[in-house]
């Protein structure tokens, strides 16, 4: 989740749907200048019990996020207290129960992805070390109770505590015992960004499917791969799912900013302060008729910050964001991106794609959603075929994309290189999460404990 960024324009109040619609608009680049962004979240645990440490303890997370001053990460405080920090690589926040994550920078290839990736976990690992501390690359956390996990110092947060339980009954488990990994791509034009985004939200499930990684809740297996793409099912419906309206004949910016003025409000930010607009209508406040600040308009900075509110499969927010994977191992981070800008950012294999989807229903579409949580890639995609077997067209399609693409690096090796953990579970049609099962009822005699060391980041 986004921490709160200013910027100039942003206290410019909003006029007209124009205004809101220009931040779709300012978001078009040309192809040389597309850039690709990935974050990427995991658990943190103290080595001696396997705890989740607060963030106020003893070597807890605000020690951790404060060592990284060492490394040149400038500490960003909200109501004096360290809640995230930003440097060369991006930055680094707080997930609400301390889960760590990476926003990286914005890129032009993916061995530079990588190698961004590399240094964080570098980073980690020896301040880590210091602070007995570990990371663990799984998407939902595989001991812990929600009464058992802290929660973190920011205000977003405490509002958004209180009102997940108004609207589905496993927003908190969203909150507290998720992590994912996310890859942020560009767009040239309004009929571009359309392209992609049918293209990729259809894709979506595939996606949860290859990096499905989240099979244990309270050490035990849960009946699920990805558990934590389950978890969305019943987090806030208004504000989720697959948005069958993208695919409908006009979509485009408008409809996205129509879209997201639907979406019930979470809060105001004014003077430092994050303010309880939770449930309320980002259209009242456009008006002036937001009981909370009676009077006063939203600006274009609010509008930027009710984007980061919405969490649908796919988002837009002046890029494109892949928001359907399980977080994982080094690989699996790397491997991430290179699915999406080998499909996205190549035109042939954009064009492949949506050759692929074009004829899907919607009907078909959601039915493949429900189903990947639980079966991943022996789910059936919307044209009867096994997910399994869509996974091999799809990833031939991206590695073409890369290949064409061709930002080796400088010993020659393609950015397609970064698919073979996905083809390797194409191949074998065995998830990762598959693989925790087989040593949790096999080698590991029924108990969770190896995971930690096993699943390390």
């Amino acid at each position: 989740m986004s921490n709160k960024q200013e910027a100039a324009g942003d206290a410019a109040p909003i006029e007209s749907k124009a205004d809101l619609i220009r931040l779709f608009e300012a978001g078009e680049k040309p192809k040389a200048d597309w850039r690709i962004g990935t974050e990427h979240e995991k658990f943190v645990f103290r080595l001696r019990d396997h705890a989740q440490p607060s963030w106020e303890e003893p070597n807890g997370i605000r020690d951790l996020l404060t060592a990284f001053g060492r490394y040149g990460w400038a500490p960003v405080l909200e109501g004096g207290k360290i809640i995230a920090a930003t440097g060369a690589d991006g930055s680094l926040s707080l997930e609400p129960a301390g889960q760590f994550e990476l926003s990286g920078a914005a890129l032009e290839n993916l061995h530079q992805t990588c190698a961004e990736t590399g240094r964080h976990r570098e980073q980690c690992l020896a301040i880590g070390e210091e602070l007995g501390l570990g990371f663990l690359g799984l998407g939902f956390n595989p001991v812990a109770t929600r009464e058992a996990l802290p929660w973190m110092p920011k205000g977003r947060y405490a509002i958004m505590r209180r009102h997940m339980p108004r609207v589905g009954t496993l927003g908190l488990d969203m909150m507290q015992r998720t992590c994912t990994v996310q890859t942020n791509l560009d767009y040239g034009s309004e009929a571009d960004m359309v392209k992609k985004f049918r293209v990729s939200l259809a894709l979506q499930p595939l996606g949860t499917a290859l990096f499905a990684n989240s099979p244990f809740t309270e050490g035990k297996p849960n009946g699920y791969l990805s558990y934590r793409s389950h978890i969305w099912t019943d987090t806030d419906p208004a504000r989720t799912g697959m948005l069958p309206f993208v695919f409908d004949e006009g979509f485009g910016y408008e409809s996205y900013a129509d879209y997201a003025l639907r979406v019930p409000m979470y809060f105001a930010y004014r003077d430092g302060e994050y303010l309880d607009a939770a449930g309320k209508s980002f259209g009242d406040f456009i008006a002036g008729r937001l009981d909370i600040l009676p009077g006063e308009r939203a600006t274009y900075g609010d509008w930027k910050d009710h984007l980061s509110t919405a969490f649908p499969e796919v988002r837009l927010k002046g890029y494109l964001e892949m928001r359907g994977s399980d977080s994982g191992p080094q690989s699996r981070i790397c491997a991430l991106p290179a699915l999406w800008v080998g499909l996205l950012y190549d035109g042939t294999a954009l064009d492949a794609a949506w050759d692929l989807v074009k004829g899907w229903s919607i009907e078909g579409q959601q039915r493949m959603r429900d189903e990947v949580p639980r079966l991943a890639l022996k789910a059936t995609a919307p044209d009867g075929k096994s997910l399994q077997a869509l996974a091999k067209e799809v990833l031939a399609i991206a590695a073409g994309g890369l290949e064409r693409r061709a930002r080796d690096n400088g010993s020659g090796d393609s950015e397609a290189g970064f698919l073979t953990p996905l083809w390797e579970i194409a191949t074998s049609g065995k998830t990762l999460a598959e693989h925790w099962l087989e040593r949790f009822h096999g080698e590991w005699g029924g108990k969770i404990d190896p995971i930690w060391d096993e699943a390390r980041f």
